[in-house]
C-alpha cells in the first residue's frame, strides 16, 4: 500500500518491471515479483548485514552518465537498496549468480558436520533444503573438501535452556543481532577472528572465529582458567554453595558446567541467573528459531522428535496478557516444544522464554484426572466418579446458597469459561460476589475499571505505540509483566519514533533498555509522583498533549491509594490515551464477562437497571428471574467474611493462595467456611481444604479466546485431544445437576449470546478527582502498612512480581526456572552506609511475621526503601512477611538465631 508520500523507483529483477518503494531491499523487492532467493543470515526483523553472502545477486545500475552497466562482482541482497533504473538478476537466470550462490554454500559446508540424521533442525533446516536445491538444480554436486573438518567440543551450555554446537554454526549472527537490536541483552556475540586454532595452549595465537559468551574456560585465553575458578567461588558465596539446576549431560568442553565466567553481559552489569551464570535474556530462546541450521538447541527438546513426528497447533500464549501467537508441536499426545507464531499485529515472531518453555507444568504427576471427593471417615480426598461429584457439589452449594457463597474464578480463565462462571453465579447461585482479582487491590480499581476498561473494545495496540511519540509507564515494569509490549516499545524506542517516561520505585534494566527517562518515587508515594509532574516534569506533560501519547498503567496502581484516579486525572488534563495492562492472560476477558463483583458482561454496571436487563434477556432468564441487584464483595471482602463465618460456601478456581494479599487470610477462611469446591486443574494448596475437586482441562487440552491487554480477540485452537472438561462444561453440568440451564454447551450460541449481548454503551461514572475519596475513600491500600518488628532500620518496601518466578504454570522446567534472575534484595544507598553494606553481602528483611534473607544490591530504589521479588525461591513477600508493596518493614545483617526464608 502506497501513500502520497511514498516515492516509488522503478527497475526489473529477472528482466520484468517492477515498482518499488526506495530504499526497499533488493532481497524483498525480488520477494515482491515472487522471486525467492537463498539467504540465511537474513531476517525481515532483523538490521541488514550481509554475514552469510548466501543472497548474491548480479546488480547493472545507471552510472553518472545514465548508462547501465553491470557491477564487477555480484552484491548481496540483502544489503543492497532500491534504485531508478536498477537491473537485477537472480540464480534464476543469471549463471553468474547462479555460481557464487553454489560457491558460498560450497564453503558453507565444508566443515559443516554430516549429521543431518541425528540434528534438532534436519528437516525444517534452511541450511539443508538450500544445499538440496543447489544440487537438484546442477548448481552443486558432490563436494571437493576431502580434508578432516574441523570440530568444537559440544554442547556448550550458554544458558541453562540454550545449547551451542559450534561445529554447525555458519556465522551468520542472527543470534547475536537478535540479542542486540530486539532483546537488548548482549548475552552472545562473535568473538576471535580468522581460524585461529583449536583445543591446545594459547600463547598469544587467534581462537577461531565463534560464537559465544567471551567464556575463558573455553578460549582458552591467558588466565582464563584461573578466572574462572575465582568466578566460580565467588558465585558460590554468593548463592551460598547452592546448585539449584543439575548441569546432567549438558556441560563445557571439559566437563566442567558451561560458560559460568562469560564476560557477555546486559545494562545491568553482573546480574547472574540462579545456577550461577550471568544473566542472559528473558527472550534467549527466540535465538533457538532463528537460527538458519542446527546450532542453537533447546536443552529440553534436544534429541526428542524430528519435524515429520510433530503435530502442531497454533495457540496463544497463556503465561500473560500479551496475546503472542504461539505454535505447540506435539509428538504422540505429548507436548514436546512451543514455537513463535507470525503475527505482525502482536508479538510479530517473537515470544519470551515463559511462552516457549513453560509447558509443562499441567503434565505433572500431580495432574487432576478424575474427581475427588472428602471421606467423612477418614478426612482424606478419595477419587469419584463425576455423577457422584456432581451430585455432592451440587447439594452442598445448594445448602450453602441461602447462606451466601463465594467465587474466586482465578485470572485465567478464556473468554468462553469466564462467561460460565459469571452467568453460574448471578443465575444458579443469585450472587454478585466474585471476583477474579487474587492480587493486591485497592477501592478505586473497580471503578477505574469500568470507567476506563471494560467494555471499551480495542483501543491502544502495538502498533500505534510505535507512533505514540511519547509513552508514561505507571507502575508497570514492560520486561517483567508482558514481554510483547517490552519488545514492541524496545522497537519503537529504536527507530526514534516514541519516548519513554516510567514512574517507578525501581530503575530497572529493562528501564534502560528503553532509554527511559525514570521518574523514582517512594513505594506507596506514586500517586503523588504523577499529581506532581506538570511541576516536576513540564516537558513529559507537554509531550503527553501531542496526538497519539499514551500512559501504560498497570495493574500494580490499584495497590497503591489514590494512583489510578491520578493518572484518570493526568490523560483527562492531557488528552493522552490510556491503556491498563494486566499480567494474567485471562483477565481481561474475565472482565468483558463480568467476574467483577459490580460489572455484568460487556461492562455493564450491577446496580444499573438497563444494563441488567440487557444481560437477563440475553441469558434468557424467564419471567420473574432477575439478577442481584446490589454489587458483591470483591476477593478480599470474601475471604474476610468466610473467616468470620458470614459466608456458608466458597467456589474457587486457578487461585495460588501466595498470590493473594494475604494468604493466611485465605486459609483461615477457607478451614472455617462450612462448603469448599474447587475446579483445578493440579492439587493446589486449597484442595487441603477442598470437599469436592472437580478437574477441568488447561488450555492446551481446550479451544477458547484470550482477550489481551489492547482489547483484542485471540481465539486459539485445541492442540491435545483429551477426556478433560472445560470449566465451562463443568459449571454447565453442575447448574444442571442444580436445575438450571446454563446454554454454555455449545460454544456457537454461546459466540452467538456473547455477540448479540455486545459491549456497554450506556452511562460510565468517572472517577473521583484526583485528591478526593471514592467510594471507600483511599484507605485500606498497601500505603503506610507497618509490619515492622523492630529489628533493624525502617524501610519502605517495594515489591513486583519478575517474569520468571515460583509460579506454578513455570512448575516442572528446570532449565527455565535456572535462568531466572537470582533473587537479591535493593537497597537505597542511605541502608547501605547505614548497615556498612557492600554488594552481594547477606541481608535481612524481617516482619512481625517472618523474615527473607538474600544477597543484596545497592541502588536502583530511592533512599530508605528496599525492594524484594514478590513471589521467588528465597522471597515469598505476602506469605513470609505478611507484607505488601508500600509497607514499613526492618532491615538488617542476619542473626543466626533469626528463622528466615533463605535460597539453599
Amino acid at each position: 500500500m502506497t501513500t502520497a508520500t511514498t516515492q516509488l523507483v522503478n527497475m526489473t529483477i529477472d528482466g520484468l518491471p517492477v515498482a518499488v518503494e526506495k530504499g526497499t531491499l533488493l532481497i524483498r523487492a525480488a520477494e515482491q515479483v515472487g522471486v525467492r532467493i537463498p539467504r540465511f543470515c537474513d531476517h525481515p526483523l532483523l538490521a541488514p548485514s550481509a554475514n552469510c553472502r548466501q543472497c548474491l545477486v548480479e546488480v547493472a545500475m545507471p552510472g553518472r552518465d545514465g548508462v547501465v552497466r553491470s557491477m564487477p562482482k555480484p552484491q548481496p541482497s540483502c544489503a543492497m537498496t532500491a534504485v531508478e533504473g536498477m537491473e537485477i538478476s537472480t540464480q534464476a537466470t543469471s549463471q553468474v549468480a547462479a555460481r557464487a550462490q553454489a560457491g558460498t554454500m560450497e564453503f558453507l559446508l565444508i566443515n559443516h558436520p554430516l549429521d543431518c540424521p541425528v540434528c534438532d533442525k534436519g528437516g525444517e533446516c534452511p541450511l539443508q533444503n538450500q544445499a538440496l536445491e543447489l544440487m537438484a538444480s546442477g548448481a552443486q554436486s558432490a563436494t571437493r573438501f576431502t580434508d578432516v573438518k574441523r570440530t568444537f567440543p559440544k554442547p556448550l551450555r550458554l544458558t541453562s535452556n540454550v545449547l551451542l554446537d559450534r561445529d554447525r554454526c555458519i556465522l551468520c549472527q542472527r543470534c547475536v543481532r537478535f540479542a542486540d537490536q530486539v532483546a537488548g541483552d548482549r548475552f552472545i556475540a562473535l568473538q576471535g577472528r580468522g581460524g585461529g586454532h583449536v583445543g591446545g595452549e594459547v600463547t598469544g595465537g587467534l581462537y577461531s572465529e565463534q560464537i559465544g559468551r567471551f567464556d575463558a574456560g573455553v578460549l582458552d585465553y591467558a588466565g582464563g582458567a584461573e578466572q574462572a575458578a575465582a568466578r566460580g567461588l565467588a558465585v558460590a558465596e554468593i548463592r551460598g554453595g547452592a546448585n539449584l539446576v543439575p548441569e546432567a549431560e549438558h556441560a563445557g568442553p571439559g566437563g566442567e558446567p558451561g560458560v559460568v565466567d562469560g564476560l557477555a553481559t546486559g545494562p545491568a552489569g553482573e546480574e547472574l541467573d540462579v545456577s550461577g551464570r550471568p544473566f542472559a535474556s528473558y527472550f534467549s530462546g527466540n535465538i533457538i528459531q532463528i537460527c538458519p541450521v542446527g546450532a542453537l538447541t533447546s536443552a529440553r527438546y534436544r534429541f526428542r522428535a524430528r519435524p515429520v513426528d510433530l503435530v502442531s497447533t497454533d495457540s496463544v500464549t497463556e503465561q500473560d496478557a500479551s496475546g503472542s501467537a504461539l505454535r505447540v508441536d506435539m509428538r504422540r499426545g505429548v507436548v514436546l516444544r512451543h514455537l513463535a507464531g507470525n503475527d505482525p499485529e502482536v508479538n510479530e515472531e517473537w515470544i519470551t522464554d515463559k511462552d516457549r518453555f513453560g509447558f509443562a507444568w499441567s503434565r505433572l504427576p500431580d495432574r487432576l484426572t478424575s474427581p475427588l471427593v472428602r471421606d467423612e471417615d477418614t478426612g482424606e480426598l478419595v477419587t469419584a466418579s463425576w455423577p457422584e461429584a456432581l451430585d455432592l457439589a451440587a447439594s452442598a452449594l445448594g445448602r450453602a446458597a441461602d447462606g451466601g457463597v463465594g467465587l474466586l474464578p482465578g485470572g485465567r480463565l478464556t473468554l468462553e469459561d469466564a462467561w460460565a462462571w459469571s452467568r453460574f453465579a448471578r443465575t444458579v447461585l443469585g450472587t454478585n460476589d466474585i471476583d477474579q482479582r487474587t492480587r493486591p487491590t485497592g477501592p478505586q480499581e473497580e471503578a477505574f475499571l469500568a470507567a476506563r476498561v471494560a467494555g471499551t473494545g480495542l483501543g491502544v495496540t502495538y502498533t500505534s505505540l510505535e507512533r505514540a511519540g511519547q509513552v508514561l509507564l505507571v507502575a508497570l515494569e514492560p520486561e517483567d509483566e508482558c514481554g510483547a509490549l517490552f519488545l514492541r516499545l524496545r522497537k519503537a524506542v529504536r527507530a526514534k519514533g516514541t519516548r519513554i517516561a516510567t514512574v517507578t520505585t525501581l530503575r530497572s534494566a529493562g528501564s534502560t533498555k528503553l532509554d527511559a527517562q525514570v521518574v523514582l518515587t517512594l513505594p506507596g508515594r506514586e500517586a503523588d509522583a504523577v499529581a506532581d509532574l506538570a511541576r516536576t516534569h513540564p516537558a513529559l506533560v507537554e509531550a503527553l498533549g501531542a496526538p497519539g501519547a499514551t500512559v501504560l498503567v498497570g495493574e500494580r496502581a490499584a495497590a497503591v491509594p489514590g494512583l489510578l484516579g491520578a493518572v484518570d486525572a493526568l490523560v483527562t488534563t492531557t488528552g493522552a490515551r490510556l491503556a491498563w495492562v494486566p499480567r494474567r492472560s485471562g483477565e481481561r476477558g474475565g472482565i468483558e464477562a463480568g467476574l467483577l463483583p459490580g460489572l455484568l458482561p460487556g461492562g455493564r454496571p450491577v446496580s444499573d437497571p438497563a444494563a441488567r436487563a440487557q444481560v437477563e434477556r440475553a441469558w434468557g432468564l424467564g419471567p420473574g428471574r432477575h439478577l442481584p441487584a446490589a454489587p458483591g464483595r470483591t476477593a478480599e471482602e470474601i475471604l474476610a467474611a468466610a473467616a468470620r463465618g458470614e459466608l456458608a460456601g466458597l467456589l474457587v478456581g486457578g487461585v495460588d493462595l501466595r498470590d493473594l494479599p494475604d494468604p493466611a487470610l485465605a486459609r483461615t477462611a477457607l478451614s472455617r467456611v462450612g462448603t469448599v469446591v474447587q475446579l483445578e486443574v493440579r492439587r493446589s494448596e486449597v484442595s487441603r481444604y477442598a470437599d469436592v475437586v472437580l478437574p477441568v482441562a488447561p488450555a492446551v487440552e481446550k479451544n477458547g479466546t484470550f482477550v489481551n491487554w489492547e482489547g483484542r480477540v485471540r481465539p486459539f485452537g485445541q492442540a491435545h485431544v483429551s477426556r478433560a472438561r472445560t470449566d465451562r462444561q463443568v459449571l454447565g453440568l453442575l447448574a444442571r445437576q442444580m436445575g438450571h440451564d446454563l446454554g454454555v454447551d455449545d460454544l456457537t450460541a454461546l459466540h452467538a449470546a456473547l455477540a448479540a449481548l455486545g459491549l456497554w454503551t450506556g452511562p460510565r461514572t468517572p472517577l473521583a478527582p484526583a485528591g478526593q475519596a471514592g467510594p471507600g475513600g483511599y484507605g485500606g491500600g498497601a500505603g503506610g502498612q507497618d509490619v515492622w518488628n523492630g529489628v533493624g532500620l525502617r524501610a519502605l518496601l517495594a515489591t513486583h512480581k519478575p517474569l520468571l518466578d515460583a509460579g506454578r504454570l513455570q512448575d516442572g522446567e528446570p532449565f527455565l526456572a535456572a535462568t531466572a534472575k537470582a533473587p537479591v534484595v535493593r537497597v537505597g544507598t542511605d541502608i547501605a552506609t547505614s548497615l556498612s553494606l557492600g554488594a552481594g553481602e547477606i541481608l535481612t528483611v524481617s516482619t512481625s511475621t517472618g523474615s527473607v534473607t538474600l544477597p543484596a544490591v545497592v541502588g536502583g530504589v530511592a533512599d530508605g526503601v528496599v525492594w524484594l521479588p514478590e513471589c521467588s525461591p528465597g522471597s515469598t513477600v505476602h506469605q513470609t512477611l505478611g507484607a505488601r508493596h508500600g509497607s514499613v518493614v526492618g532491615v538488617s545483617r542476619p542473626s543466626p538465631s533469626t528463622p528466615s526464608e533463605v535460597v539453599r
